[in-house]
């Protein structure tokens, strides 16, 4: 009896042993086979063509040939020397021209200084390049200004006024004075403007609008200064057109605008 059930056991056990046995034959029948897979695939992936990156929608792709992102070397000089040729010539004719219009001791009119005169005509080399300017000598403010020939025109230089042009801004003085109803600081700018624009009527406008007669409320500081500026500005012109002192071409402004005020006061 101890016998036989001692046998029974292994007889049993061998089904399991040769089901092991059989799947470890299975297992490494397998791995080669998987094997054999993953480098068929790496050989498929490595001969077919790469797949293309794909493009956002409403964008153009890009294009990297050498051709169209780098310039040929031969366009530049053809679009640039014509347009340097075109700018010398203009410089050349803007000077030539200022020369015939301005010459050495001429008295002329700059917007932002008012009365100058002409000195002399000075060459000098800016950049390898040579500038002809005007020196311009300013006696009240004990100034200098170097201006180029080509370029005093555009800058606003003129000569002096014509004697229809000094009648015609000494009658806008006899108008009557035009304030707008803004701000003062905006009226300011705009009167700054026309002293400094060089024209001899608009510098009358600020001097008829900003006075005040002895019977007139007082000015303030800004006011005053402006109005000195436009009168002084004016003056000096009309003493250079009229050949006289500039103490008497203030006081014939100034009996100009005290006469309108006398007037107007009689006729209120």
């Amino acid at each position: 009896m101890k016998t036989s059930a001692k046998k029974a056991p292994a007889k049993k056990a061998a089904p399991k042993a040769a089901k092991k046995a059989t799947v470890k034959t299975s297992a490494k029948k397998a791995a080669p086979a998987k094997a054999a897979k993953k480098t068929a695939s790496k050989k498929a992936e490595k001969k077919a063509p790469p797949r293309p990156k794909p493009v956002n929608v409403g964008q153009a792709p890009r294009k990297t040939t050498l051709a169209a992102s780098i310039p040929t070397p031969s366009m530049a000089p053809v679009k640039d020397a014509p347009q340097a040729d075109a700018e010398a010539s203009v410089n050349t004719e803007a000077s030539q021209s200022a020369k015939q219009n301005f010459k050495v001791n001429d008295k002329i009119v700059y917007p932002a200084h008012g009365v100058g005169k002409i000195t002399n005509l000075e060459k000098q080399q800016v950049a390898g390049i040579p500038i002809e300017l005007f020196v311009i000598a300013f006696d009240q403010e004990k100034m200098k200004l170097r201006v180029p020939t080509g370029k005093a025109k555009a800058a606003g230089m003129r000569p002096l006024s014509d004697d229809k042009t000094v009648k015609d801004a000494i009658s806008t003085l006899k108008g009557r004075a035009r304030i707008k109803r803004t701000m003062w600081s905006r009226r300011a700018q705009e009167y700054d403007a026309k002293i400094n624009s060089g024209d001899m009527k608009l510098v009358a406008e600020v001097v008829r609008d900003l006075y005040r007669g002895d019977d007139q409320p007082e000015q303030s500081y800004s006011e005053r200064q402006l109005f000195e500026a436009a009168l002084d500005r004016m003056a000096r012109e009309v003493a250079a057109v009229r050949n006289v002192d500039l103490g008497n071409a203030i006081e014939e402004l100034e009996s100009v605008l005290k006469k309108k005020t006398a007037a107007a006061t009689a006729a209120a």
